[in-house]
């Protein structure tokens, strides 16, 4: 048996849902500057006092917690037995985008052309979409407005098939190292590790989407996400780049295998400003 969604449904949840994010955090990223503030003193501990207050003036005023409102990155996970009534979901899902910014007053920052022109698309379109077909009668869109301050920092890297652990590990304290102040620290960081090039990026991605209180499934990959968050940690990177004893509130790894010959890592950097939020359409049963 089909399940129906009319477009309407989705169009307002998206829009609802991008409007949100960019103005409030998510709760698990809120404790997390809470209890990162109560760790800080002198510099750091100002930083984090600052971005609370500038959390708290933006949703008293509703209005965007940055300047940079994003680019919108979208996963949309549809099963098999969902039908869109009358209507292309990425239509539905740009539109809403559209509509959000413009409602929002939230920065378009989309150029049409990376490299010719660069000529704003005045809109904030086109999103970014991954899609995923899955069996059943669910569909869920899990979006994130992704900052560029953060993802220039970004990096993808190809490390030898030999390489293991502690080189992995290494990898992504060099990455975190070069970024410095500039992501707006306290950071979050995605980690993917396997699949291809591109499919790494692509992991590190939906590794941002995973709550900060969350546990790996994989014991090995829970203790992995605890060593890399404790030494990106002990950098003394802290709030501003000004130093301190929290440089990252949360490290989330996600896997896919891979070649005999290469052991890809991908590392996507995030702000504070942690904008997400998962939509879901569940079929009745």
């Amino acid at each position: 048996m089909h399940h129906i969604i009319e477009k309407h449904e989705i169009y307002q949840a998206v829009k609802a849902g991008i409007l949100e994010a960019g103005v409030k955090l998510p709760q698990d990223v809120a404790q997390a500057l809470d209890a990162a503030l109560e760790k800080e003193t002198g510099p750091a501990h100002k930083v984090l006092r600052h971005i609370g207050e500038n959390l708290e003036t933006a949703q008293r005023c509703n209005m965007p917690m940055c300047q940079d409102t994003g680019m919108v990155l979208a996963f949309v996970e549809m099963g098999d037995q969902v039908q869109i009534k009358d209507a292309f979901i990425d239509d539905v899902i740009h539109q809403a985008i559209e509509d959000a910014y413009q409602e929002g007053c939230f920065r378009k920052s989309v150029v049409a052309d990376p490299l010719n022109g660069r000529k704003n698309t005045g809109n904030n379109l086109p999103a970014v979409i991954h899609h995923k077909l899955t069996p059943g009668g669910d569909l869920t869109i899990s979006l994130m407005l992704k900052g560029f301050g953060s993802e220039n920092c970004s990096r993808v890297t190809m490390l030898k098939p030999t390489a293991g652990r502690e080189a992995l590990i290494q990898g992504v304290l060099d990455i975190v190292k070069g970024a410095g102040g500039s992501p707006c620290p306290p950071t979050i960081l995605g980690i993917g590790i396997g699949g291809t090039m591109d499919y790494a990026a692509k992991l590190s991605k939906q590794a941002l989407l995973r709550e900060l209180d969350d546990t790996h499934p994989d014991p090995y990959y829970a203790e992995l996400e605890q060593e890399i968050m404790d030494r990106v940690n002990q950098m003394g990177i802290g709030g501003g780049g000004l130093g301190g004893v929290v440089s990252t509130l949360g490290v989330k790894v996600e896997k896919y295998p891979t070649h005999i010959a290469g052991l890809p890592l991908a590392v996507s950097i995030n702000c504070w400003a942690d904008r997400k939020t998962i939509i879901e359409f569940k079929e009745a049963l």
